[in-house]
């Protein structure tokens, strides 16, 4: 692939996570030759604005202090009501969806569309129709407010995402099969708003080890669930989280794993796809080591303040003990 030629594009749009790949995107933007100035990230609120439900407590204040680190501007976003809202749907509309613009937050949606009942936690499927966490709370609420604003009219804006192929199960499916660069689905170059938007993947062809080397490279401290144990920031209750994740999880957080076990009852329906409820799962697991080895850690995850630092002194950046290991969160 061609290099990309930064200086078209009016906006550079991250949607950042405070994952690993994100994270990746950003500093390899920024190796390339992005302009700083050029770059803001966005990070879609999976719990909306209200209680927290499925999310690590701490990601949203990681991402505050990454973008302070690295002088980025930072906009949330979310569905209103949440995962949780979401799910718990019935004979109604799905909730509007709101966005931090440089003018203030902006909502739209939730005045249209047929009424219908969830009443289910997302399926694990590689399809978004099934998996709807992923459409619901992340796709579609970054397209609303691509699509909503006007400084996105008439110019160049290059929408940035962190899918690698080979998180996929097969190279014949999944993301292994996304483009790395390719026209986004809110582009309207040739329409009335000439909202010319391209998507590009820069970490989609990379391993693992290539995404770990560039955030040691630049001495970045990764959220801490990867030093707990984690392979990869979903949820920390993911749908697709391993045994081993649910016992973790249930030790750091039984309260959160009781109210998910709760759903499933209520629901008639486990959320694993070999029919094990959560109980049956954290029964199966085993809890990393982190839990009595690291409770700084643990207790850093579950905060709603990031306390730590972003940039470790040089020479002090470790391999996380989750790096290259239990990775359940994709599908």
């Amino acid at each position: 692939m061609k290099a990309i030629d930064f200086s078209i594009y009016s906006s550079v749009v991250v949607a950042y996570s405070g994952g690993k790949d994100s994270t990746a995107c950003v500093l390899d933007l920024i190796e390339q030759g992005c302009p700083k100035e050029l770059i803001e990230l966005w990070h879609h609120s999976v719990d909306g604005k209200g209680e927290l439900f499925m999310d690590w407590a701490v990601t949203e204040d990681y991402c505050r202090a990454f973008a302070k680190a690295f002088e980025l501007p930072l906009y949330f976003s979310w569905k209103q009501g949440g995962f949780e809202g979401e799910m718990n749907r019935e004979n109604s509309l799905t909730n509007p969806i709101s966005f931090e613009t440089p003018d203030g937050v902006k909502t739209v949606g939730g005045i249209r569309g047929k009424k219908s009942t969830r009443k289910m936690f997302p399926q694990q499927s590689g399809s978004l129709c099934d998996r709807w966490c992923s459409a619901y709370l992340k796709v579609d609420v970054s397209k609303a407010a691509l699509n909503n604003q006007e400084r996105f009219h008439h110019t160049k804006t290059l929408f940035v995402t962190g899918e690698r192929a080979l998180e996929s199960k097969s190279p014949k499916s999944g993301r292994a099969l996304y483009a790395e660069f390719e026209k986004h689905t809110t582009d309207n170059r040739d329409g009335r708003k000439g909202r010319h938007v391209d998507h590009y993947r820069p970490v989609h062809k990379w391993d693992e080890a290539q995404v770990w080397e560039i955030i040691k490279r630049w001495n970045v401290n990764p959220h801490p669930s990867y030093r707990i144990g984690w392979g990869r920031l979903s949820c920390a209750t993911c749908i697709f989280g391993s045994c081993d994740q649910w016992a973790s999880y249930e030790q750091m957080n039984p309260e959160a794993v009781a109210k998910i076990s709760d759903y499933e009852v209520a629901f008639g329906k486990t959320i694993d796809r070999k029919k094990r409820s959560v109980p049956e799962m954290v029964e199966l697991g085993t809890a990393y080591d982190a839990m009595n080895a690291a409770p700084e850690l643990v207790k850093l995850a579950l905060a709603k303040k990031y306390t730590a630092e972003i940039f470790l002194p040089e020479g002090q950046w470790e391999m996380p003990a989750g790096a290259f290991g239990d990775s359940s969160g994709s599908p």
